[in-house]
Formats: C-alpha cells, structure tokens, sequence
C-alpha cells in the first residue's frame, strides 16, 4: 500500500458544480485548479474526482463514450495533466473515478457491438443470442436493451439503460448459447483494455482510481470468486507497472474488497452497514434528541475488521454525490460531533464538497443528468456572497443545477472568517489528526463502549507511541459510562464541554466531543 494513504484525507469534487472558470455555467478542470489552494489550506491532501471523461450525461458522466478524453465541457487532457502535476507541487495526490462495468450507448465500442456482422467488439457486451431473450435470472444485469439494432439479440444493462454491461464473463453459466466464460476472447479483450485505460491515465501522473459498482464486473458471481480473481489481476499489473496506484473500491463489503486487493472500501448507504443509523435515518445517532443506535455500525465495523484480517482501509464519507447531504438532518451543531467521529476513526476519511460548510441539500429540483432525487445533492459549491455565489459569471439561468435559494445560505469565504464556523472545525480535526499518529489511517481501533441505543460512544485509538480516547455524547443531556480511563490524559481537541473521568467512569458533557491522548514512549 502506497506509505501516503496512512495520511490521506480525501476531498470529493463533483467536477460540474465545484467552480466553473469560463462563464458557461459548468465547473471545470481549470475552475479545479484555480480552488486547489482551498481544498490544501482546508488540510485535504488528496482529491477524488467524479468523472470527467466524455460522455453523453445522460448519468453525469458515469456513462462514458470515451475513456481516453476529458469531456470537452470539463477541458482537455492537457488540462487534467497540468491539474496532476499542480496537485504533486503542494504534496497533493488525485484519484480519477472510473466506470469500468458499463459504458454509455453512444460509445463506439457499443454502437460496433450492435451491427449484425461480426465483429472485433461484438462479444465486449452482454448479449443474448435471440431479441426473445431476457435476463431476469442473471446475476449483475438489472434491464435489457432489445429491438434498438440489426443484431439478433438482447444487451444487459448495469443501471439506467443508456449503459449496456461490458463483458467481463460469467462465473456460472445457465445458457451456454451466449453466456461466456470469463477466460473467452471477448471477456479477456475488455479486461485488458481495463488496465489499458488505466495505464493511460497514470501515465499521465494520475495517482490512482475510485472504482464505481466495482463488484458487478463478472455475472452470475453469487460468492464474487470471479471478480475478486480479476480484480487481484489487476492489481497484480499495477503492482508491477505503477507499485504505487491506489485502488478504492465502491463496494461497500471491505472484508471482500480488500481481498481482491484494492487499497480501499467505504462504509456505504446501501447494505446493512449501520452507515444510515449514523447521520441520514429518522432517528441519526448524532441527532441530540438520543434516540440513535450505532450499534449496528459498530457490530458491521468490528465484523469487517475481523474479517479482513487488517489488510487495506475501511473509510468513512460525510457523504457523496448518490447520498443527500449530512446536513439534511443534523445542523451545524450536531455536524461538528459527526465529523470528530469521522476524523477520528482509522482509514481515509472522505469529505464530498461543500460538506466543511454545511451545504443544504436543495429541495424539489428538477431531475438534472439522471440526478433525479440526487440532484439536490450536486447543487454548485457556495464560495462567498458575490453573483451565483462566486460558483460561475453566467447568468443564473445557465447555471448546471440551480444554486440553494436560501438568502441564509452557507459560504466558504464567511466561514473561514469566523473562528467557531464548521468550515473551522473541520480544519481543526484534520490539523489534530495529522498530528498524532494514533488517530492516522492504519492505527489501531478498539470500542470501549457503543451500546444499543445508548450514549456516549467511547472509543480508543492507539499506536506504538500513543493512545487516543475518543468520548462523543450527541444527546441532549449529560452521559456517562464505565470504561478504563485510568491515567493522566491531556486534551487535543474538544467540542461542547469537557468529559469528567473518575473510578473508571466517564461523564460526557450534553452535545460534546473530546479527544485526549496518553503518551506510550
């Protein structure tokens, strides 16, 4: 694993609403680069893009028509390059996200795969042999396309159906007519231009990729046995060709991830993970009515832990561009307790864009490149109180989502002027994490007390030369515990009152965090 994930803090820009440079309405690339100061003076020193290669967007760029350009919109190549190259100056590393599963309809590759006769792309996607087929039995594919070419057949679709399913082969094959082998000439042409892709943009100083729906490569893979195969191929070629790519994987299952040998794997908002119960649930456990239960995380934690054996990162978001956003549910207040959580815990903590500021997810907003309810969630980040909120020059009825209305609404530059703002608060964690080794990515992590719909939650953080206790009390009203707080303890950092700690008892103080740390040596 690359030594700088150990440090990494990941900063998400959704590269259409982060800052647009050029008036038309849409962020950009160098739009990107005018803010890097921002996001490195914040404390980030990575940045996870969303995709910015071409597309028709009929799914904000997550249906790709060519892998090996920058959507014009966005910029070009060279733009991106320099991008690299100014992020490596200020010590900073960037991750592209990749859509490997699927590509858009209008890519050359499919509109090859569609003509009768065959050809060099007529087995890169998962067709039926018959126009009558469907594929409702089959592991990874959620729709069809049929009846749209001369070709005698159906094609499997991984989402929306502008994005038919590459072919990366079938674990169990139920119908030998079409079904491939994951070792067939078609499945081994696409897993190669995979790490072809890949080769290109590394090449071009990338430092790695966030994989989207990482684990849907190969059909009908009931145990992922397949996948989890292909993806050690892949590492295995960066490993020998770029030994210090990272890989992330959205998977949401690290103890299957991990093994297949990406660096990454995030706490998501689908699966039993207990993520939802944290911030986005009728009853969020960093709400401080104290109704919350963080017990199932804390199980879903440990589990994975185990399970994983400690190889690779288990990171926690605030949020993405597919979630709404934290503030929805928590207010200021309660966001600064969320994210002492989220900087204190191990792995890479993932911040999405204008989350350091509390930006509000947008009410009722037209649906906007296959956003749908989403889209709220993608509105343009709010740098100060000048036109559009400093986000572009044009006029406001261009802009690529409407901004947050609100004449109260959250802004960069009026934070980093007040002390006590979130935007503040988030560069304090990250300032204290970065200094103490027992709160970085790989130190230790043990639960002293995250019971079931009870508060604080303790827990402990520890390497060779310190310890960390972390007490978090959400809740409205005063806490206490027994745990082993023995010892003398010194503050690092605290929010909303300090802990009393006495007799191997703990009393948090009403919607307050604290750190505190033991030297070892």
């Amino acid at each position: 694993m690359a030594e700088w994930l150990k440090k990494a803090i990941f900063y998400e820009v959704y590269p259409q609403s982060f800052k647009d440079s050029n008036g038309d309405g849409i962020g950009d690339i160098p739009g990107l680069m005018e803010k890097l100061d921002y996001i490195r003076e914040l404390g980030m020193n990575a940045i996870w893009i969303n995709p910015c290669f071409d597309s028709p967007f009929y799914d904000a760029g997550y249906d790709v028509a060519d892998y090996y350009r920058v959507a014009p919109r966005y910029g070009t190549n060279e733009d991106l390059k320099r991008l690299f190259e100014k992020a490596h100056s200020y010590g900073m590393h960037v991750l592209l996200d990749l859509v490997p599963g699927h590509t858009a309809v209008t890519h050359p590759w499919f509109l090859e795969s569609m003509k009768a006769e065959k050809n060099e792309y007529t087995d890169r996607y998962v067709w039926t042999d018959s126009p009558y087929k469907r594929m409702e039995n089959v592991r990874g594919i959620v729709s069809i396309l049929r009846g749209i070419s001369p070709r005698y057949g159906t094609c499997g679709v991984n989402c929306f159906s502008t994005q038919p399913a590459l072919n990366y082969g079938f674990a169990r094959i139920d119908d030998p007519a079409w079904q491939q082998p994951v070792d067939a000439p078609g499945p081994r042409a696409s897993r190669e231009e995979l790490m072809n892709i890949m080769r290109f943009w590394l090449g071009l100083g990338c430092d790695g990729f966030r994989v989207d729906m990482a684990g849907s490569l190969v059909k009908n893979d009931d145990d992922k046995t397949e996948t989890i195969r292909l993806w050690q191929e892949v590492r295995a070629f960066l490993d020998r060709e770029f030994p210090e790519a990272v890989l992330v994987s959205e998977w949401g299952r690290p103890e299957v991830s991990l093994k297949a040998g990406f660096h990454m794997d995030f706490f998501l908002h689908f699966g039993d993970t207990g993520y939802m119960d944290l911030f986005r649930t009728e009853h969020p456990f960093f709400n401080e009515e104290g109704k919350g239960d963080i017990s199932v995380f804390v199980k879903h934690y440990q589990e994975n832990e185990k399970a994983s054996g400690g190889k690779g990162m288990m990171c926690m978001p605030s949020g993405n561009h597919d979630m709404i956003r934290i503030s929805k549910q928590l207010d200021t207040r309660q966001m600064k307790l969320a994210y002492a959580f989220i900087y204190a815990l191990p792995g890479a903590p993932f911040l999405y864009y204008g989350d350091e500021i509390g930006m509000r997810y947008v009410e009722d907003l037209v649906s906007v490149e296959g956003g749908y309810e989403r889209t709220g969630s993608r509105s343009p980040m709010q740098w100060d109180k000048s036109t559009n909120a400093g986000f572009s020059s044009a006029p406001a009825e261009a802009l690529y989502i409407p901004l947050d209305p609100g004449d109260d609404r959250p802004d960069a530059a009026s934070q980093m002027e007040e002390t006590d703002s979130l935007y503040n608060t988030v560069k304090k964690l990250i300032s204290v994490r970065q200094a103490h080794s027992a709160l970085q990515g790989d130190g230790k992590i043990e639960f002293l007390y995250a019971g079931d719909h009870t508060y604080p939650l303790v827990f402990e953080r520890s390497s060779a030369e310190e310890k960390v206790l972390v007490i978090i009390n959400p809740s409205g009203k005063e806490q206490e515990c027994q745990v082993p707080c023995e010892g003398s303890w010194e503050v690092i950092y605290s929010c909303g009152g300090l802990p009393v700690m006495e007799s191997g008892k703990v009393k948090a103080a009403a919607v307050s965090a604290c750190w505190m740390k033991k030297t070892l040596i």
